[in-house]
């Protein structure tokens, strides 16, 4: 069997309600816990957390981006999470977006590509203790004081063949997002088979298929009319599907952008029925190559996200 992870925390349920619900995921045959990291809560703290309440899991941000933070930060950060799930931590990088990083943090989201590849380097120098200096990144004889004993694997966020290239020759494995499952051949085709493959998948259990394209629509404008993403689809062939979309976005019209998204496409990228038609579309990202699926449990009407939770389990 794949690994079957879950994105925390879960939306609606506070972090501090968080302890029953992930300590049971193991015995529900979940493998991995990913956090997220854009408006809501931080990328690191969830995991902190759940590395004590659940250590059997695998965790992992999905992502932390490389600008938000300073490198020896970063650096930082990652150490104290391998440290707390020694060989149980996987450190998910990536650029996020124009709009976190520009219009919420204040940041320049200047050279993108470099950014992530010098950072990779840096932290894989200084998460093996090295004393680091890196004339690209600005950082003069950064080490660590407690570099872990098992440095984590580094997966990066991609996108596109450039960044998934770069994913396959100097990092353990890819994040990608927003994909349907034969998209995954389209990426596996950039990428390669050798290296793990990770999407973070939208999951609504329901068998109300307006109730979850109406918040796929959602979904879908507020993420796909990001350039990155925009970009991303138009390289999967699904640009002329999601023109309108983007038009009525630029212009303003919020409500056409909604109405312009098509029932099949919202179908194509998030998943949605009762949860046994839910568990066989996740595996059918997973025949088509991909090594670990991600749900993101969408609220809905029919299951409470912790009833979701235990409904979407494997089996």
């Amino acid at each position: 069997m794949s690994r079957w992870g879950l994105t925390i925390p879960l939306m609606g349920v506070p972090l501090a309600a968080h302890r029953d619900i992930v300590e049971g995921l193991a015995g529900l045959g979940y493998t991995d816990a990913w956090s997220a990291e854009s408006n809501g809560t931080d990328a690191f703290t969830p995991l902190a957390l759940a590395s004590q309440w659940a250590p059997d899991l695998r965790l992992g941000p999905a992502i932390v981006p490389v600008y938000t933070r300073g490198p020896a930060l970063l650096a930082q950060q990652a150490a104290t999470l391998a440290d707390l799930a020694p060989g149980r931590f996987v450190l998910g990088l990536g650029t996020s977006s124009q709009v976190i990083v520009e219009r919420w943090n204040a940041i320049p989201f200047t050279e993108p590509y470099q950014r992530v590849r010098d950072t990779l380097r840096f932290l894989r120098r200084a998460l093996a203790g090295e004393k680091v200096t890196d004339e690209a990144l600005g950082v003069s004889g950064f080490r660590l004081d407690n570099p872990p004993k098992t440095p984590p694997p580094i997966v990066l966020a991609a996108l596109r063949p450039g960044m998934l290239r770069l994913a396959a020759r100097e990092a353990d494995g890819a994040i990608t997002n927003w994909l349907a499952p034969q998209d995954v051949g389209t990426v596996r085709s950039a990428f390669g088979t050798e290296k793990e493959l990770i999407a973070r998948i939208f999951v609504c259990p329901t068998s109300n298929a307006e109730e979850a394209r109406t918040l796929g629509r959602r979904l879908i404008a507020a993420y796909l009319t990001v350039p990155v993403y925009a970009a991303f689809h138009e390289w999967l062939g699904r640009g002329e599907r999601l023109a309108a979309m983007n038009e009525a976005w630029a212009a303003g019209d919020r409500r056409a952008a909604l109405d312009a998204i098509p029932d099949d496409v919202v179908d194509d990228l998030v998943v949605h029925g009762p949860p046994d038609a839910c568990r066989e579309r996740v595996r059918a990202y997973v025949e088509a190559g991909l090594d670990t699926p991600i749900l993101a449990v969408l609220p809905n009407g029919e299951l409470s996200i912790p009833d979701a939770v235990s409904a979407l389990a494997p089996r």
